[in-house]
């Protein structure tokens, strides 16, 4: 799989996505990150938090195969990546969206933020219907 060229770690926020590992998801972000996924939902803040938010939602998923990055912009310190992700739930639905995300680094290249814009109605949808 060809990744497009993208700053350290973002470019391992995607494989830990891949990877369905919330430690290693949760390890490319500052202390006190910022996640909102999507945008317009309470953002979930501090790197223990996010850490959790993922590792209570990959089990709802068998399997998770994570969200795979399209096209990548990098302007300074910030990054747009547009994605593509799929998923299959437990009771063997396939869920297939697409977005943008916004992520903002901090000077060491970690993740301070992230605004995650997809139509969270299509993943619930899919997921649910």
């Amino acid at each position: 799989m060809t990744f497009p060229a993208m700053p350290r770690y973002v470019d391992a926020w995607f494989r830990a996505s891949i990877d369905a590992d919330p430690d290693a998801w949760a390890d490319t972000w500052t202390e006190d990150g910022i996640f909102h996924d999507p945008v317009g939902d309470p953002p979930i803040v501090g790197r223990e938090a996010i850490r959790k938010f993922i590792a209570d939602a990959l089990p709802a998923f068998k399997p998770f195969l994570g969200l795979t990055p399209v096209e990548a912009y990098y302007v300074a310190d910030s990054v747009a990546v547009s994605w593509r992700a799929a998923a299959v739930t437990g009771d063997g639905k396939p869920v297939n969206w697409a977005g943008i995300n916004i992520y903002e680094l901090a000077e060491d290249g970690m993740i301070k933020e992230v605004r995650s814009y997809f139509s969270n109605a299509v993943f619930q949808a899919q997921a649910n219907g």
